[in-house]
This record gives structure tokens, C-alpha cells and sequence, in this order.
């Protein structure tokens, strides 16, 4: 047997005693791995007496692209994008307060406004000034209403599904929450998790059964303020939403969306492009909620295409 054959040989079995026996460290190496591929790395900063961890890559002369996560997700959700943009940007992704490893603190209030004002003061302690900055669904809504707060403290706006919005068709997620006694978004246990990525995704990939437990762990841990979170930003976009808003936005924006997106519906689009002047939109025929994620190198490259606009 070659030396090469017993290398691989010995890495397979390595590779199933993690598998069965240490999952997690199964899910750490895939983040480490993710990481090292869109070339950034974990850093934290002390805001306000609160640590915020956030990823960062990329030359730290280039321009500063700022992306915020979505509701129940993390800052590692960005490890898939960062590949195609690290290499022109400096890639900043923060956890939010009570999402990933920031503080977990119920009593913190969570509206937007709040949010908008807390990631002004993470950029503030950063010293960042005039980043590009972006975000998904709950995090393109909060950097909406930054937008909108705080006019001079940016270059552009990238909305990727956003909240915050009402278009004129109601999305699947509306009509499931709108009694208010089902919340699509939460996770009851492990077997509900392939649900709830069906009803986000437009092609949901395969989660092996062994590492299901530690992927979803936070998402079990956290529930009940997730679900709290959750109550509070959906009343604020009923009661509040931003759309009489929009006029104040100053800066270039664009608007990307996938056409399958169950979560907030692709009505929303017409919407912002009417009510933001300088903007444009790029919907994706073949993703659901989060392109960045579905199809990272095509939405880079719609992203891309836009900054190097506005340099």
C-alpha cells in the first residue's frame, strides 16, 4: 500500500471517529475551514461595556463593507459570501446583540431603532467611517433604518430581502404569524429544523443526523428569546413599517431579492426602487431569502458590479 493510500485511508478514519463519536468538533473544523476560505477571522471590540465578536477580512487599506446578519442568524453566516469579496474589500460582519456570541441580554430592548443605534456605535469604537454597508433580512432592515438615522455615516446601502417593508402582496411568513400563536421562525426541536430550512431556502441542502445537534444547539438554547425578539420586531413592522421612510435615504442603494422568498415577498421590491430615488434592484430567479448564502458568487458579483460604482 502506498504511503499516499494509507494517508487517505487514515483520514477517512480519523474523519468517521469525529463523525460518530466528537460532532462538534466536526462543525468547528467546517467553520474554521469556511473562515480560512473567505479569508477572515474573529475579533471582538468593547462597545458601550458590551463585547461585540465580529469577522473581518480582506487589505485594511481597501474600502470598508460592512454586512449585518438576519433574525436567528450569526456573523458566520457571512463565511459563505466573504470568498468573492475580501480580496477588493475589508470585510467587517458583527454578532448583534442577542444573536451569535453577543450579549444574550433579554431585558435589551430590540427594536430597530435601538439595533441601528447600537451598530453605529460598534463602527464609532471601530473608528470606520463611511463604510459601504449591507445587510439581510432583519439586518438589511436595520441598515435601512441606520440609513435613514444617520444619512452621512455611509457610502452605499445593499437591502438583501429585507424587513421593514410591507409590499403589496403578503408572504407566507405574514399569513403563518398572523394570529400570533405560530412562529415559522422558531424551532421546537431537532426534527423541526428541516422544516424551517425548507421554508427559507429555495433548495434546502442535507444536514447529517449526528452533527444536527450541535449546528441547532443555539437555536434550542436561545428559543425563548428568539421568540421574543421575534414578537418585537413584527409588531414594529406592522405598527411601523418603513415605507413613508424610504424619501430619506440618501446614499446609492441596491436592492437584491430572490423570487422564491417565502419569509418576505418579492413585492417589497417595487416598493423600495419607488421610494428610494438612487436605486436599482437585481432579483434572482432561482434563490428564496438569502442569496448570499443560495448563490454566493452570483450576488457577490451583483454586489461588486454596484460598489465599484461608488468607490
Amino acid at each position: 500500500m502506498s504511503f499516499f493510500l494509507i494517508l487517505l485511508v487514515s483520514a477517512i478514519v480519523f474523519l468517521t471517529l469525529l463523525y460518530l463519536f466528537f460532532p462538534e468538533q466536526i462543525v468547528l473544523l467546517m467553520r474554521w475551514l469556511m473562515r480560512k476560505r473567505g479569508r477572515v477571522v474573529r475579533k471582538t471590540v468593547t462597545v458601550d461595556g458590551r463585547v461585540w465578536p465580529y469577522l473581518e477580512g480582506g487589505d485594511p487599506s481597501k474600502p470598508v463593507l460592512v454586512m449585518v446578519h438576519g433574525f436567528g442568524a450569526d456573523k458566520d453566516h457571512w463565511t459563505f459570501y466573504a470568498p468573492w469579496l475580501t480580496k477588493e474589500y475589508r470585510l467587517i460582519a458583527p454578532d448583534l446583540p442577542g444573536f451569535g456570541e453577543n450579549d444574550r441580554d433579554g431585558e435589551l430592548p430590540f427594536d430597530v431603532g435601538s439595533q441601528a443605534a447600537r451598530l453605529k456605535a460598534f463602527l464609532d469604537a471601530l473608528g470606520i467611517e463611511r463604510p459601504h454597508l449591507g445587510g439581510n433580512s432583519m439586518g438589511g432592515w436595520i441598515a435601512l433604518r441606520f440609513a435613514i438615522d444617520y444619512p452621512d455615516a455611509l457610502r452605499t446601502l445593499t437591502l438583501m430581502n429585507n424587513a421593514g417593508i410591507l409590499g403589496a402582496d403578503q408572504s407566507e411568513l405574514q399569513k403563518l404569524a398572523a394570529d400570533r400563536s405560530y412562529n415559522p421562525l422558531i424551532i421546537a426541536n431537532l426534527e423541526d429544523a428541516d422544516r424551517l430550512i425548507a421554508f427559507v431556502v429555495h433548495k434546502p441542502t442535507y444536514v447529517p443526523a449526528r452533527l444536527k445537534p450541535v449546528i441547532y444547539a443555539d437555536a434550542l438554547k436561545h428559543r425563548d428569546l428568539l421568540d421574543k425578539i421575534f414578537w418585537a420586531i413584527a409588531d414594529e413592522m406592522e405598527q411601523q413599517p418603513l415605507n413613508g421612510e424610504l424619501g430619506k435615504v440618501t446614499v446609492p442603494t441596491l436592492i437584491v431579492w430572490g423570487r422564491h422568498d417565502k419569509l418576505i415577498d418579492v413585492s417589497c421590491v417595487a416598493v423600495l426602487e419607488k421610494g428610494i430615488v438612487n436605486s436599482r434592484s437585481h432579483i434572482f430567479e432561482h434563490v428564496a431569502h438569502v442569496p448570499m448564502m443560495e448563490d454566493p458568487k452570483a450576488t457577490a458579483e451583483v454586489q461588486r458590479a454596484f460598489l465599484a460604482e461608488h468607490p
